[in-house]
Parts: C-alpha cells; structure tokens; sequence
C-alpha cells in the first residue's frame, strides 16, 4: 500500500467516524427537544448528571433505554474514539507495510490514548 492510499484510508475513518458521531448527536438532541422542550429548566439548585452517563459501559448500556440524553452521550464517545480508531488502523497499515519503527511508535501512542480513557 502507497502512503498516498494510506492517507486517504484515514482521512475516509475520520471524516465517517465524525459523520457518524454527529448524525448521532443531532439524532439525541432532536429527541431531546421533542420529549423535554417544553419543559421548563430550574437553575436554581445543582443536580449532576447520573453516573451511568460519566462511564462508556453505563452509556451503551443507557442506550438500551432509548433516553435521548444517552444517545448524545454516545454520539460524543463515537468522537472520542475516531482518532483512536485512526491510530488503531495507521498501526495495522503500517504493519502491513512492514515498517516496524513507526509500528512501534503508532502502537504505543494506541496504548497511551487507551490508558488514558481508563484513567
């Protein structure tokens, strides 16, 4: 594979994965207008959002609830993770390209990034 098509591979993983992150969104907050918009919002006394919505797992699991709030929830974690994926996969076409100095190098950034989301 060329660099050339590399690039567009990931550029292509990008552009889909905020595509899709923003349909998702939108999706949640079209919902959310629709099922709480006229509903007035009382500032008055600090409520913090659930704890399954400050998790990835209590996310997904929250879209089984067909609760707007989650899908926007998802939709930003789906945008979270597509320049994880986009190392995720310039790891793989560079082991494919049997260049193992920046294998190396993308895989532990890969491991950083996911280190990171557990912290």
């Amino acid at each position: 594979m060329k660099d050339q098509q590399m690039e567009v591979w990931l550029g292509n993983l990008l552009r889909l994965g905020v595509a899709v992150a923003g349909a998702v969104v939108f999706l949640g907050g079209v919902l959310e207008l629709l099922q709480h918009g006229h509903q007035t919002v009382n500032y008055s006394v600090f409520r913090s959002e659930p704890a399954s919505l400050r998790t990835p797992l209590g996310i997904v699991q929250g879209l089984g609830q067909l609760e707007p709030r989650y899908l926007i929830q998802f939709g930003l974690l789906l945008l979270i993770l597509t320049p994880i994926l986009r190392v995720a996969l310039s790891a793989l076409l560079f082991a494919r390209q049997r260049d193992g100095v920046f294998t190396l190098l993308t895989l532990v950034v890969l491991g950083v990034l996911l280190y990171s989301l557990t912290r």
